[in-house]
């Protein structure tokens, strides 16, 4: 049985996979930066400031996809 969704919630699931996957990525950047021994701290700082950016959004659009529980 398929499941129908709105285009919205298509379109913020979308957002959410390419959210996530740029969160990674800094990840995997930041981590070759430490093991390189690059000692730019600006460009680090950027890097882990732009990822916080990505977890708020990922977490506004989680937020809004998930039904509100009353407990």
């Amino acid at each position: 049985m398929s499941r129908v969704t709105n285009p919205d919630e298509v379109g913020a699931r979308a957002k959410l996979t390419q959210l996530t996957q740029e969160h990674r990525d800094l990840d995997t950047a930041i981590a070759a930066m430490v093991h390189a021994g690059n000692t730019d701290l600006m460009a680090m700082a950027r890097l882990k400031k732009r990822k916080l950016q990505l977890k708020d959004e990922i977490t506004e659009i989680n937020n809004g996809l998930l039904p509100d529980i009353i407990a």
